[in-house]
């Protein structure tokens, strides 16, 4: 099950291991991507900080940490690629994985139903 940011990203948890990402939404305004700088494995991150940066040929945006946690894989193929994650936001284009200090914190965000509300 996918969960929502207000600020447009996505979270699929496996385990203790969230997937992070931008949504299709965040996707489409941003138009064609061409250089993502992802987080180092490792890094530990708060919730509401920076945690990547995705620029389209319109704008540089930041990614921020849905969660607290530690940075456990990031998706090279994605940075060396970034029009792979705009043609693919929600799946191969995902950032970087994320072990969550605190699972519960995935309570608060939106499920799909709420985000495609949140987004008309």
């Amino acid at each position: 099950m996918l969960r929502f940011t207000e600020d447009h990203e996505w979270l699929r948890l496996d385990g203790d291991v969230a997937t992070v990402g931008i949504t299709t939404h965040a996707a489409e305004q941003l138009g064609d991507l061409v250089f993502i700088e992802l987080p180092k494995v490792g890094a530990t991150l708060k919730k509401g900080e920076a945690a990547a940066v995705v620029e389209s040929v319109k704008a540089a945006s930041d990614v921020y940490a849905p969660v607290d946690g530690e940075v456990v894989e990031v998706n090279d193929a994605a940075a060396g690629e970034p029009a792979g994650v705009g043609a693919d936001p929600q799946g191969e284009g995902w950032l970087y994985k994320v072990r969550l200090a605190d699972p519960s914190a995935l309570d608060p965000l939106m499920d799909e139903a709420a985000y495609a509300d949140f987004t008309k």
